[in-house]
């Protein structure tokens, strides 16, 4: 059994929709496939229609933007009730910070001499909930003014760059606690992608887990041979779920095919397990 719990389509910053994605993973031989957009349940219907169809599994589930000691950290969630009126307000919240920085980043990027707009990020972002830094990213790539997301992302609208602006993003703790209120099952993302070392050790983790954390994602393309052994220990220390997954955006990320990353049956099984 072939299972892959992080993937995004284009309800979030993904480039295909929910339904091609479903039909994508069982084409590259999934059985089971999670769909985790950015803060956002709205491609499951679709999804879930598409995995009838072709006869895999779908396990509806979300990637939350949250801060942890003014760091951000994302948070994935399986099989929550998406009309869990908390949960349901905090995502509303995350995203109307998407929707606000978006002005905030185009008029920074103008003001470094590009000639980008506003009307430019919305084609981008048709179909998602709410416009982010992937769908600027795609804008300035059809301008011609960078080659791709990654060099965008590099060049111009990662921390200290000339177009990033910060946002509101909802507390890790906080989130997790929620997350488990609405019958789901957190699971940290590539907790050390990206520089996150420094934030998400194995004391954090295990602090983390005595509030409701199931998981750690510890086999993703961010993290080296290495960081993955250490994170399978320290999750066998602290009797977490281990996931593993491809982080597939489509077109919008290199690298990160469906199945290049998989998440053993049993650890499935026991994540599928927690959920209420």
């Amino acid at each position: 059994m072939r299972i892959d719990l992080h993937t995004h389509s284009s309800a979030s910053d993904g480039t295909d929709t929910p339904g091609d994605l479903v039909r994508a993973a069982a084409s590259a031989g999934l059985d089971v496939v999670g769909l985790t957009d950015h803060d956002a349940t709205s491609g499951w219907d679709e999804a879930q229609r598409a995995a009838d169809e072709v006869g895999i599994t779908l396990v509806p589930g979300l990637e939350i933007s949250t801060a942890y000691h003014h760091r951000g950290v994302h948070l994935l969630g399986y099989l929550p009730d998406p009309a869990y009126p908390p949960l349901a307000a905090a995502l509303d919240r995350i995203l109307a910070g998407r929707t606000e920085r978006t002005p905030a980043i185009v008029a920074a990027l103008r003001g470094h001499g590009i000639d980008i707009t506003e009307d430019d990020v919305r084609r981008e972002a048709d179909g998602s909930v709410a416009a982010g830094r992937p769908h600027v990213a795609d804008a300035l790539v059809r301008l011609g003014v960078v080659g791709d997301r990654t060099e965008a992302f590099q060049e111009l609208l990662n921390p200290g760059k000339p177009g990033y602006r910060n946002r509101y993003a909802a507390g890790l703790e906080d989130m997790i606690q929620l997350l488990v209120a609405a019958g789901g099952v957190p699971v940290i993302a590539h907790p050390w992608g990206r520089s996150g070392r420094s934030v998400i050790d194995e004391a954090t983790l295990a602090a983390l887990r005595d509030l409701g954390l199931a998981g750690i994602e510890v086999d993703h393309q961010d993290h080296s041979p290495a960081e993955r052994a250490e994170l399978r220990a320290i999750a066998a220390d602290l009797d977490l779920v281990v996931t593993g997954s491809s982080d597939h955006h489509g077109l919008g990320k290199v690298d990160h095919d469906l199945g290049v990353n998989t998440t053993h049956p049993e650890q499935y099984e026991r994540l599928v397990s927690l959920a209420r």
